[in-house]
């Protein structure tokens, strides 16, 4: 399985930050990309607030406010920004303060943060742009951090869902890219993300950080997944049906179940003090 939009940087056509459709379709069902979607590690969340100068979070491309939730829960207070409005009500409903807005285009009215977060969220942000925006908003000494997980099923998953979306969805930009992907070509956009903050010359040298873990799942957990990631929520409900099933009966022939390896991976840098 590619690594997948939102939830993790697809490195797909170039410059993802252009395909807004596909940005913005995350939405059509947001309670179950709430409800499916894993979090983040806890180290990760408490290594970041450990090192904030303060508690003020934004929280860029929050989705249904997945992240958020972490951060509220470790003391902080943050405010989402997020393109897609149902995404957004989703997120509000839940406590959480979002307004909507593509990250380039909103507006901050002068507010500033102690944390800048893009939790999977990135890729769909103009690298250049977004980069020297996040600066902007940060206060001296707080932190942008950049972060997303990396994951894979088995190959006996993974490969009978890159046919079947080849077979039901050729026009779909992921179904020409191979099932599986080493981790080190995320672990390389990670660092051209680092190379971008780098380049702004507002932060200290940008710092790379990996989280590994694992989660097991159930034919009926990952079939729930499934249809929030990028490569399925513009399909028709008769093409994600097919590969749906052709991908429940690859995980029945491994006993209804299997465990993913997860990597998160973070690029994060701290604001010099600056202008």
């Amino acid at each position: 399985m590619p690594i997948l939009p939102r939830e993790q940087p697809e490195l797909p056509p170039v410059e993802p930050h252009l395909a807004r459709r596909t940005a913005e379709s995350f939405g059509v069902d947001a309670q179950r990309y709430d409800q499916a979607r894993p979090g983040y590690p806890d180290a990760l969340v408490a290594r970041i607030v450990a090192g904030s100068p303060g508690p003020d979070v934004l929280d860029i491309g929050c989705g249904t406010g997945i992240a958020a939730r972490q951060f509220q829960a470790a003391g902080c207070t943050v405010l989402g920004v997020e393109p897609d409005a149902r995404m957004a009500d989703f997120a509000r409903a839940r406590g959480l303060e979002v307004e909507v807005a593509a990250f380039e285009a909103w507006q901050s009215a002068g507010r500033t943060y102690d944390v800048v977060i893009a939790a999977q969220s990135w890729h769909w942000v103009d690298p250049v742009a977004g980069t020297v925006k996040a600066a902007r908003l940060l206060r001296p000494g707080g932190r942008l951090a950049i972060f997303g997980h990396v994951y894979e099923p088995p190959a006996e998953v993974a490969e009978p869902f890159a046919a079947a979306l080849r077979r039901t969805a050729p026009d779909s930009p992921l179904s020409g890219q191979p099932a599986r992907r080493p981790l080190d070509l995320y672990q390389a956009a990670y660092a051209k993300f680092g190379d971008r903050i780098r380049e702004t010359e507002q932060f200290e040298d940008p710092e790379q950080w990996r989280f590994d873990w694992e989660r097991s799942y159930t034919r009926d957990q990952w079939l729930e997944l499934l249809p929030t990631t990028g490569g399925l929520t513009r399909l028709h409900p008769d093409q994600q049906a097919e590969i749906l099933d052709t991908v429940g009966r690859a995980i029945d022939s491994l006993g209804g179940g299997f465990t993913m390896r997860y990597t998160t991976l973070a690029s994060t840098a701290v604001r010099t003090g600056a202008s």
